[in-house]
């Protein structure tokens, strides 16, 4: 166990600590599951920064930060579609949870292929998890039953553009890996 899976293995142990304090009714019980859930995003990219910066890669590591990184955007959506109830925002959390799965999964039969590196992740990844991060924090800290603000109103704003980055960033991968499936299906 190194310095990054530890941070890791923290961010899969935060989760059900967020699901906790999201539904406790105490005073600023959303604060702090959006503090828990900005403390997940930031080790998400710490771990990875030290990794390299350490070099302490590892192929445990490279398996299960992907996994703690999609567990818990998912296990927030969920949370907040609750929250959040309408079609727009249900739709912009099924795609997003939507995406990661086919991609995970094609990240999985590129591997078996010997191709990973053509679906490794991307620039246009990288920008999406990040409005995914900021618009989840900002959603879990505001209650859109009580605060109807210009806030809120920004946090479905990144949402929406994280969830069409999601798209974006999908159809990039499945290029990429459709490219090498006709290479690999051409007749000798």
């Amino acid at each position: 166990m190194n310095i990054p899976n530890a941070l890791t293995m923290m961010r899969i142990f935060l989760i059900p600590v967020l699901v906790l304090v999201f539904y406790l009714p105490f005073h600023k019980h959303l604060m702090v599951a959006a503090v828990i859930f900005a403390v997940a995003a930031i080790t998400d990219w710490l771990d990875g920064y030290l990794a390299r910066r350490l070099g302490q890669t590892s192929a445990f590591g490279a398996f299960l930060d992907p996994v703690a990184d999609k567990l818990m955007v998912a296990v927030a959506l969920v949370l907040l579609v609750e929250r959040h109830n309408t079609p727009l925002f249900s739709l912009a959390a099924c795609v997003i949870i939507g995406r990661e799965i086919v991609i995970s999964a094609l990240r999985e039969w590129m591997a078996e292929l010997g191709e990973r590196t053509s679906v490794a992740v991307s620039y246009i990844g990288k920008v999406k998890t990040a409005f995914q991060m900021v618009a989840i924090t900002g959603l879990l800290a505001i209650d859109p039953r009580i605060h109807e603000s210009w806030l809120l109103a920004l946090c479905y704003v990144v949402l929406y553009i994280a969830a069409a980055l999601t798209l974006w960033s999908m159809v990039i991968y499945l290029k990429a890996a459709w490219a090498v499936i006709r290479e690999r299906d051409k007749p000798f």
